[in-house]
């Protein structure tokens, strides 16, 4: 398992990668509502460093707990070609940022 930064973006989105899937997690929109904690905790621990450790559970598992997150602050990308990402957010004074949500 590696955690990066996304390549040096100003978003503060991390990236956690496994075999098969990106896991992201964007810590500003997070709402703490735990649904990752409680319902996976193989993979997100808050207590360990990374505390997102893809290798924990399957993808299929990983991405059901994921689609639960709330606050899209939990996104993935798999080799089969699913993705979630944060929905367009518009800032003051500023652009909108482009995400997409596909699912398959």
């Amino acid at each position: 398992m590696q955690e990066t930064t996304s390549g040096g973006r100003a978003d503060g989105i991390r990236e956690y990668v496994a075999d098969g899937i990106v896991v992201t997690w964007e810590a500003s929109r997070c709402q703490h509502a735990a649904e990752c904690v409680r319902g996976l905790p193989r993979v997100f621990d808050r207590d360990r460093r990374p505390w997102i450790d893809p290798t924990g559970a399957s993808i299929d598992e990983t991405v059901t707990v994921i689609d639960r997150c709330p606050s899209f602050a939990l996104g993935y990308r798999t080799h089969d070609g699913r993705g979630r990402t944060a929905p367009a957010v518009a800032e003051k004074g500023g652009p909108q940022r482009a995400s997409s949500r596909s699912a398959g």
